[in-house]
């Protein structure tokens, strides 16, 4: 990690955030408790103008670099390149997003909008941010990797500090926090705050089952990379982990499951029909974590994160 992820850092982290992204409503359910078997307090990420909570850390990051007008260059599989969007275009920053080129099309155009200039190159992410990085050190530009930069994690850390704050007003507890587990900057940052603040409530990591990688590499504590990751989750799709993330992970995270693909697309049903909210694959994970392990999480007090809602 570029830095050191701290729970002070992610105190600061809110004060330069844009309030739209701050301040997500904290949802509890009991019918869906019922039907879940645990109480589940759901952090609703997808109701902001990017539909995730990658504006969070984008913004951080943003504040965090000044303005000296060197190009930006990042690669996203759609929901960071949003973020990082909106952060630059309100900044006045240069741009410079790769995706892949089975890219999901709906935030390829988001990205575009918000003011990127966007490259599509290769079939997978783990493939455009190889030509990211080659690009940005060909223009000079400063490459910016999701999973590598503690103020991104920071930023998103910003998500367990109103948890624990919301909880708290409503004389509430957890016990387990789930997180959708991608590049490692979500898991880092609200692991971080939960070691600081929350140190008896367990932090879960969840991957797809087609999409190992981080898993893996968490439980060998070592980098272990695939071939594939064919997952309908596009925004947990990582063959190629983030060293930084790993060792990020090793001080604050108790454990990384695994999920189907039937599962997956269980919790996008779930989501709408209990919830009333549209959950794009890897937003949802969380939720098909409860879902497949149901008696591993029975009778607890649990929370995840309804990370996105960016459907093709």
């Amino acid at each position: 990690m570029s830095g050191m992820i701290t729970a002070t850092g992610i105190s600061k982290a809110v004060k330069s955030i844009d309030p739209v992204f701050l301040d997500s409503p904290l949802v509890d359910n009991r019918q869906a408790d019922e039907l879940l078997g645990c109480k589940l307090h759901l952090k609703v990420e997808s109701i902001n103008p990017i539909r995730s909570f990658k504006g969070r850390g984008a913004q951080w990051f943003m504040a965090s670099i000044g303005d000296d007008g060197q190009l930006l260059v990042a690669a996203s599989a759609g929901n960071f390149g949003q973020g990082l969007a909106y952060a630059a275009r309100s900044r006045g920053r240069k741009l410079v997003m790769f995706a892949a080129t089975s890219a999901n099309q709906l935030k390829i155009a988001a990205m575009r909008d918000f003011g990127a200039e966007v490259i599509l190159s290769g079939d997978d992410f783990d493939a455009a941010k190889d030509a990211a990085r080659q690009y940005a050190q060909a223009k000079n530009g400063m490459f910016i990797e999701d999973g590598a930069i503690a103020e991104i994690a920071e930023g998103a850390g910003t998500i367990a500090l109103e948890i624990e704050r919301q909880l708290k007003t409503r004389k509430q507890t957890i016990d387990t926090m789930i997180v959708p587990l991608g590049n490692g900057a979500l898991i880092s940052g609200i692991g971080t705050w939960i070691r600081a603040h929350m140190p008896d409530c367990r932090v879960i990591g969840v991957v797809a089952e087609k999409a190992p990688s981080m898993l893996l590499s968490w439980q060998q504590g070592t980098i272990i990379t695939t071939l594939k990751a064919p997952t309908i989750a596009d925004g947990i799709a990582v063959r190629v982990p983030v060293p930084e993330a790993l060792a990020a992970m090793a001080d604050t995270v108790d454990e990384v499951i695994s999920v189907s693909e039937d599962a997956i697309r269980q919790a996008m049903a779930f989501s709408l029909k209990q919830y009333g909210l549209v959950g794009e694959a890897a937003g949802v994970a969380g939720l098909a974590a409860i879902i497949e392990h149901k008696d591993r999480f029975a009778g607890h007090e649990v929370a995840t994160i309804m990370c996105g809602s960016n459907i093709a």
